[in-house]
């Protein structure tokens, strides 16, 4: 009975740590990437973002099983451009008027799960408008985008870390297996490790850095959490398998996609004339 159980454990132990090397790889090479992109700005950036969320929006119509409905696709997808066009160009308002008329085109040719359709289409619509709202303002867009990508970058290593290392009490079994208490608490930690990190280098002050970045951490890994319930409800594993060790675009931006439109929501909020990224990054 030992022999075999050594014999299961060992694959499986196996199977992991290759995994693990396969998530670092892609993460060696894609972060780095999207850092330089962000840096750049402008067009480069919402290229990407606009790229990330036509990826998105075909990756849930895939999940919720409406991808084959070829109108609906297209619909999406041709806002998704033309808002990204918008955006390039500077007329940002314009944008967010060809999303609200996106949002309706959508709904208005899907033949059926409509309201999941459309949830969609906002989800990766939304992502991408705030992506480009945070790194707009020239001053601190940049600055701002990093710290929260890096919050949920450090929320996800945190949790899995800790998740893995720890283990305990799960979060939330129905919705998401493997994650833990343990590991959402080493997520939390890490987004907070970002804000000190920030501080001490002199940008931004601690004890607003610390409640932001608090709180970005539990929007991230509710981000996390909700797409999961979207796949458990759809009976789906992974959103795809282009990114390896990662899944699909959902799946490796899940966190990042609720975080940045909290983010870019509250610079909006605070009401900043010098813009978003200046709102988040100076009080």
């Amino acid at each position: 009975m030992t022999s075999v159980n050594q014999e299961q454990v060992a694959p499986a132990a196996g199977g992991e740590s290759r995994n693990l090397r396969t998530r670092i790889i892609a993460a060696l090479v894609l972060a780095p990437a999207a850092i330089g992109i962000a840096w750049a700005g402008g067009v480069l950036w919402i290229g990407l973002v606009t790229l990330a969320a036509i990826g998105m929006y075909v990756e849930w119509l895939t999940i919720v099983g409406t991808a084959q409905d070829k109108q609906t696709v297209a619909a999406g997808i041709a806002a998704l451009v033309l808002s990204g066009l918008s955006l390039a160009l500077g007329y940002g308002a314009f944008s967010l008027v060809v999303l609200v008329i996106g949002t309706a085109a959508v709904a208005a040719v899907s033949r059926r799960l409509r309201l999941w359709s459309v949830a969609g289409f906002c989800y990766a619509a939304a992502a991408a408008f705030a992506s480009a709202q945070v790194r707009l303002d020239d001053a601190y867009g940049f600055v701002a985008l990093i710290f929260v990508m890096l919050v949920v970058w450090a929320a996800d290593i945190g949790g899995y870390f800790a998740g893995r290392g720890i283990g305990g009490p799960k979060l939330w079994p129905r919705v998401s297996p493997k994650k833990t208490w343990a590991g959402a608490i080493g997520g939390f930690a890490g987004g907070l490790v970002v804000a000190a990190g920030f501080a001490a280098v002199g940008i931004g002050k601690l004890t607003p850095l610390l409640l932001l970045a608090a709180f970005l951490s539990v929007v991230s890994q509710s981000g996390d959490l909700f797409e999961s319930a979207v796949k458990r409800r759809f009976g789906v594993k992974d959103s795809s398998q282009i990114i390896p060790g990662h899944g699909g675009l959902l799946d490796r931006l899940d966190g990042f996609v609720a975080a940045i439109v909290v983010a870019a929501l509250f610079g909006f909020l605070r009401g900043d004339a010098n813009g978003i990224g200046h709102a988040l990054m100076v009080w």
